[in-house]
């Protein structure tokens, strides 16, 4: 039996209306958009991010939002922290291989005994919160449908 496509309704609430797709603009250029109103510029061109560095964002964002509850209980709410991420590209797989998250934050402020647990908690939070964490170490594969449908 062939897969067919489904019409997301954008309009219901709750966790299923979260809708997600990419619209072309230009040659090699889309605009990511959410039904929530979102919008991102994807592409190759100056003030877009390549899929590639999507990816890397939502990875190193999705770990620094999942431990920003147990960081701000031990530093404060209004700790500043920076989420980074570099990869190690498989060139001739045109893939990643590995991606590196670094949260870097000022912990002096804690006791060796503090830093030591919180850091320990929060990387607990990330394994159990960052479904993007979660996903790409459970290695999720992916489909492709091409769907045609006649232009408005």
């Amino acid at each position: 039996m062939p897969e067919t496509s489904q019409q997301i309704d954008t309009t219901a609430e709750g966790p299923r209306a979260r809708a997600l797709w990419a619209e072309r603009t230009g040659t090699r250029e889309y605009t990511g958009r959410s039904s929530r109103g979102a919008e991102v510029l994807i592409g190759d061109g100056p003030g877009r991010f390549t899929p590639g560095e999507l990816l890397q964002l939502a990875l190193a964002s999705c770990a620094g939002l999942s431990a920003d509850h147990r960081l701000s209980h031990n530093l404060g709410a209004d700790f500043a922290a920076t989420a980074g991420v570099s990869v190690e590209k498989v060139e001739e797989e045109n893939r990643y291989g590995h991606l590196t998250v670094e949260i870097v934050t000022d912990l002096s402020a804690l006791s060796e005994d503090e830093r030591e647990r919180t850091v320990e908690r929060a990387e607990a939070a990330i394994e159990r919160q960052c479904t993007v964490g979660r996903t790409l170490s459970a290695g999720a594969g992916h489909r492709l449908i091409f769907t045609d449908e006649p232009a408005s």
